[in-house]
């Protein structure tokens, strides 16, 4: 695993505030701030959690250099008291947070930080960007993959990611989102997640024909031996030199071939004409591997053109999630907590509805039916309130409040657990294939209708009525 100290990937409005917090009379105010996001990417049902491990890895290491003191300084904007502060800079926050691997859904906290408002400042960027950026991957595989079915999913997609952070670490969320493994071996060594890989076309290119090229693959990997066919031409040289290849290094051998990859032209087509010459050459096992810029909805119409693919290679449109390109995540105040103990709610009002926060210290549960063990709703409560499983409860839209539903015979669960308590750790990550585990049997407790891929239902995730009350006289009082 590797270490990094990002303590200074933040912006420069976070360490002002801090500065000008550390010069005034609020310097021991506590607060809590809320991470959640607005808008499910690509108009989707729901969301994955990811990026949680990182995001602890970022706190254990959070201190500030000689070097980066001396820069601060030379910025002329902070005072020697606060940066010496900082020279001996000790987190000393609380975390919770959703596991990785939980579908989210608009408006909940995902992660919550309570702790001097200095801190809290401090870490705003790198909360956001080390969850929006593996959430957004991590619920891109999740919809590919929710497409390809029981067909193995392929992370391709390294040498066309923003930056080699974005490889390594889309590559991890990929996995939790639900693809089988990764071309990127750094990602495969640290996370102990499947890698694959073959050839490129200059394999081929590189023998004086194309029958060598297999060949000379086939001899030296008879055991995993998948050849790249579309070179040259998939029908006229690829296919027929691929099975002869077969017959002629594999077969002797004792060994069957693992696949043939395509990665360009009418690929319905040429894989139900493949899939045909194989099946006729005595290789029905022969898998038929795809790539070539595909996502969800290039595999879906695969699908309805009845295509014969077994296994699929995605890249830059996983990697970049380039449907939908920011997740949206936002860091909000929600209350400020005096010495004497006192917790002041806070709210952000906006002539835009869905840009009001909701205030106080909160907890989100999730509710699932005992009969069936599918997820009912979410809902969002003061921290001081407990869901009890043992009488009926009432839930009801928080916008169009006469819509509501009483439920019964269910299970409340908490959304969120601490992850950091005082500045120290105080969770393990599970490790990546256990996120993925864990994630599929999430999304298995979803209703079909909140997993359909197109229109969608809405979940609902509702207020409790202590919660929508506050809310509700909180903006009163600001009109």
């Amino acid at each position: 695993m590797r270490k990094h100290n990002l303590s200074m990937l933040l912006d420069l409005y976070e360490m002002t505030m801090a500065n000008g917090i550390f010069q005034s009379d609020m310097r021991d105010t506590v607060t809590y701030f809320d991470m959640f996001f607005r808008r499910v990417p690509d108009n989707g049902g729901y969301a994955i959690m990811a990026g949680l491990e990182q995001l602890i890895e970022y706190f254990n290491n959070l201190h500030f250099t000689g070097d980066d003191i001396n820069y601060l300084r030379s910025l002329n904007l902070f005072c020697d008291e606060f940066l010496d502060y900082l020279k001996d800079f000790e987190f000393a926050c609380d975390v919770w947070a959703v596991p990785e691997g939980t579908p989210i859904f608009p408006m909940e906290p995902i992660v919550t930080v309570r702790g001097p408002a200095m801190q809290a400042f401090i870490v705003e960027t790198m909360v956001l960007l080390t969850i929006n950026h593996q959430s957004l991957i991590a619920t891109k595989a999740n919809r590919i993959c929710s497409v390809a079915g029981a067909r193995p999913v392929m992370e391709f997609g390294a040498r066309r990611a923003h930056g080699y952070d974005a490889a390594y670490y889309g590559a991890r969320a990929a996995i939790i989102g639900g693809a089988l493994g990764t071309s990127n071996v750094k990602t495969a060594q640290d996370f102990g997640v499947p890698v694959s890989g073959t050839m490129a076309h200059s394999w081929v290119q590189l023998y004086p024909d194309e029958y060598t090229a297999f060949k000379t693959y086939a001899e030296k990997y008879p055991d995993s031996c998948t050849l790249l066919i579309d070179t040259f031409n998939v029908l006229k040289s690829g296919l027929p030199n691929a099975i002869r290849c077969f017959d002629e290094v594999l077969k002797p051998l004792g060994c069957r071939p693992k696949g043939v990859r395509i990665d360009s032209g009418d690929i319905a087509y040429l894989s139900k004409k493949i899939r045909k010459a194989l099946d006729d050459a005595g290789y029905p096992d022969c898998a038929i591997v795809v790539s070539n810029s595909l996502d969800e909805h290039l595999i879906k119409e695969l699908d309805n053109q009845g295509a014969k693919i077994s296994s699929f290679g995605v890249g830059e449109r996983l990697i970049t999630a380039s449907s939908e390109a920011v997740f949206g995540g936002v860091y909000k105040l929600a209350a400020v907590e005096h010495p004497d103990g006192t917790i002041i709610p806070k709210i952000k009002i906006s002539e835009n509805i869905a840009k009001i926060t909701l205030p106080g210290v909160k907890i989100p549960w999730r509710l699932y039916d005992n009969e069936t063990g599918k997820a009912l709703a979410d809902v969002i409560c003061m921290n001081y309130e407990k869901i009890g499983d043992t009488k009926p409860y009432e839930i009801f839209d928080p916008v169009h409040t006469w819509k509501r539903k009483t439920i019964t015979n269910f299970i409340a669960k908490k959304l969120q657990i601490k992850i950091v308590e005082n500045g120290k750790q105080v969770y393990t990550s599970p490790s990546v294939k256990e996120i993925s585990k864990y994630r599929k049997q999430c999304v298995d407790n979803l209703w079909d209708e909140v997993k359909r891929f197109e229109n969608p239902h809405t979940y609902y995730v509702d207020l409790s009525q202590e919660l929508w009350d506050l809310r509700e006289k909180l903006l009163k009082e600001k009109q």
